[in-house]
């Protein structure tokens, strides 16, 4: 079932015969079908499925021990993994262009694409170059000038990055690994006639392969590769445990088995090397057999049963008599390849699997890594000096210029003041706020997530001071509706200026017109007395009023 020796096993099956026969060859054809049948079902089918029981049983233990996931939807996964991703990341104070004419044009040829494309170009190329060394005396002396070019340009591409980001170079890895790969290269070239009379020259030309190290910027655009590796990454603590676990089992069965096989004779898979007389042979026979690897023969010796013992050894008397055990050699040998090669061995594999299958969930989730990196890189740009914080007013533009999935295109004041957005003095809002806001609105309502939110967002206010240092003082939804009240209020009030006006108007033409209407009235009875006083020659008494004058008979 381990598919150690079952050749050698079917093939003198096949060709054996009766009991007291000899063999013949393929005398028994059939037994190819029985060997083969037995492999499928006994190894491809019941070993791995044994392996499958291993590894679900060690992910549902494991899940149990960790206690997240277990009562969380697969929408509300993701909206858990979210925060805990946003929560991680801080802006970066973007590096300033000099002012300097000479040196803002070398800072914009390195911030270009082209240039880091072109970087990759030249690594490239150096790497075959590296393939392609040789003894050959004419061929080693052009493929050292090629060298010579090749450090050359990468030694350029040094220093024209340390004059264009000035001391901000050194703030990056990338750009220190790069740095200590160029000087060694310098090294390796430039002081290799003195250093080898203490230096093997191989030493030295190892060095310059640290260059081939500069290819591992592309996994940062490698989505594939980088998936892997944080596999890979996030499987390290694990393995660490699951390899202590097994050399705590290698170290006991190394003890008993010296303490039981010491005196076995040196054939098969025992030698001078392999053997159970010392712990580091022990150890090396146990690892051995942890890669199931030719751990049948070591257990060939132990079913050959000498007379006496390993003559290598300097026993005497009784010790050379039955010091090997037949039943515990079987035992010792089985249940070390079911522990550690069937069990022990295949918790790497469950913890490997249970990691790449993360991996593969976080990189297919509505968000990652790269959509976070992105939101601070566009920060950047807005916040140049890396407050935390931006106006109010340029929260529409900011959200215009993401990109997806977290972009918000114009126009897009509706949506921004729907997220309620806290506000703080001075009409500022913190990039965590409208980071988390624009992740609820990519990932949508996962519901019942009110304490597992408030979790979160105090882990996040203790990794970032800035955001706890505040407290809001309105928000975008609670911003529009002061606004719409206020133009409410001004509303109203416009409207009551203009009836008061209205009624004031009305006011001043009724007392005007009453006014005129008297004076004419006035001038009308006026006019009616001179009348009456030229017509009959008297005059009007100015005390009897105009109602009471009597007209002749004959008007």
């Amino acid at each position: 079932a381990t598919f150690k020796g079952w050749m050698d096993i079917m093939y003198a099956a096949v060709d054996s015969r009766e009991i007291n026969q000899q063999p013949k060859f393929e005398a028994r054809f059939r037994m190819y079908a029985f060997f083969v049948v037995f492999i499928i079902f006994g190894s491809f089918f019941m070993l791995n499925l044994f392996i499958g029981v291993v590894i679900s049983n060690f992910n549902q233990q494991r899940k149990k021990i960790s206690g997240k996931d277990l009562f969380l939807t697969e929408e509300q996964k993701k909206y858990y993994n979210a925060l805990k991703k946003l929560g991680s990341k801080k802006p970066q104070k973007p590096i300033p262009r000099p002012s300097n004419a000479f040196l803002g044009l070398l800072f914009d040829i390195v911030s270009h694409k082209a240039f880091d494309i072109t970087t990759v170009i030249f690594i490239c190329l150096n790497m075959i170059v590296m393939m392609a060394e040789n003894n050959q005396k004419g061929t080693k002396e052009v493929l050292n000038k090629i060298n010579y070019f090749f450090v050359a340009v990468f030694t350029a591409e040094c220093v024209i990055k340390i004059l264009a980001l000035r001391h901000y170079y050194f703030g990056s890895g990338w750009n220190v690994f790069d740095f200590s790969v160029v000087v060694l290269s310098i090294v390796s070239l430039g002081v290799s006639e003195v250093f080898r009379s203490f230096f093997s020259p191989t030493v030295l030309r190892t060095l310059r392969l640290a260059r081939i190290g500069r290819i591992l910027r592309i996994i940062r655009k490698a989505k594939g590769i980088r998936t892997l590796l944080f596999a890979l990454l996030m499987s390290l603590p694990a393995l660490v445990n699951i390899g202590l676990l097994l050399f705590l089992i290698m170290f006991i069965y190394a003890i008993v088995g010296m303490a039981n096989f010491a005196c076995l004779p040196w054939e098969s898979g025992i030698d001078n090397i392999f053997n159970f007389q010392t712990f580091c042979g022990s150890i090396l026979c146990l690892f051995q057999i942890t890669t199931s690897a030719g751990w049948d023969g070591l257990l060939a010796p132990v079913l050959k049963a000498p007379d006496t013992c390993s003559p290598q050894l300097n026993v005497t008397g009784t010790e050379k008599n039955n010091c090997i055990n037949k039943g515990f050699g079987i035992f010792y040998f089985v249940s070390y390849v079911i522990i550690s090669f069937l069990i022990v061995v295949n918790m790497y594999i469950a913890v490997i699997l249970e990691n790449f299958s993360v991996a593969t969930e976080e990189s297919t989730d509505p968000l990652c890594e790269d959509d976070f990196d992105m939101f601070y890189e566009t920060w950047g740009k807005f916040d140049p000096l890396a407050t935390q914080f931006i106006d109010y007013s340029a929260l529409s533009d900011f959200a215009d210029a993401l990109a997806d999935p977290l972009r918000i295109p114009k126009p897009n004041k509706i949506q921004l003041i729907s997220m309620d957005i806290p506000i703080v003095s001075g009409d500022k809002i913190h990039c965590l706020d409208i980071l988390l806001a624009f992740t609820k609105r990519v990932l949508g309502e996962s519901g019942n997530l009110e304490s597992l939110e408030l979790n979160m967002e105090e882990k996040i206010a203790a990794d970032n001071p800035s955001k706890s240092c505040y407290s809001p003082i309105s928000s975008t939804l609670r911003r529009k509706q002061e606004e719409v009240s206020a133009l409410v209020i001004q509303r109203a009030f416009r409207r009551y200026l203009r009836q008061r006006s209205v009624e004031n108007v009305s006011l001043y033409h009724c007392k005007h017109n009453s006014a005129v209407f008297e004076r004419e009235v006035q001038d009308k009875r006026s006019l009616l007395e001179s009348l009456l006083n030229e017509n009959h020659g008297r005059k009007t008494d100015k005390l009897r009023p105009a109602s009471s004058i009597s007209l002749p008979l004959f008007y």
